[in-house]
C-alpha cells in the first residue's frame, strides 16, 4: 500500500489556504457573524426579532446567520454587535 503525502501546512486561516481574496477580512467577517449568531442564540431571538433590532430584514438576518457576509460591511458587522449590547473591546465574554 502506498500513501501520498501531498498535503500543505495550513496558514490557520482558511481564506488563506482556499485563496480567497483578502483572507484576513474575510475571517474577520465570519468571526462577527459567528458571535452575532451566538448572541441571536443565546437570546433566544427569532430573525423578525433580531431583524427589528438590527434595524435590517429578515432574509437578511437569514443570510447573515448561514455566513452568507457577502452584502455585509466590517463596519456593518461590528455596529450589529454593537445594537445587540455588545462592544469590541468585551465581544469575546
Amino acid at each position: 500500500m502506498t500513501t501520498s503525502s501531498n498535503f500543505k501546512v495550513s496558514t490557520r486561516n482558511v481564506f488563506a489556504d482556499l485563496g480567497v481574496a483578502a483572507p484576513e477580512e474575510a475571517l474577520a467577517k465570519a468571526e462577527l457573524a459567528a458571535k452575532i449568531s451566538e448572541i441571536v442564540e443565546a437570546r433566544a431571538l427569532t430573525q423578525a426579532a433580531a431583524a427589528t433590532i438590527l434595524g435590517i430584514e429578515q432574509p437578511k438576518v437569514s443570510a447573515l446567520l448561514r455566513g452568507r457576509l457577502t452584502g455585509f460591511s466590517m463596519e456593518r458587522l461590528i455596529w450589529f454587535l454593537t445594537a445587540l449590547g455588545r462592544h469590541m473591546e468585551n465581544c469575546r465574554q
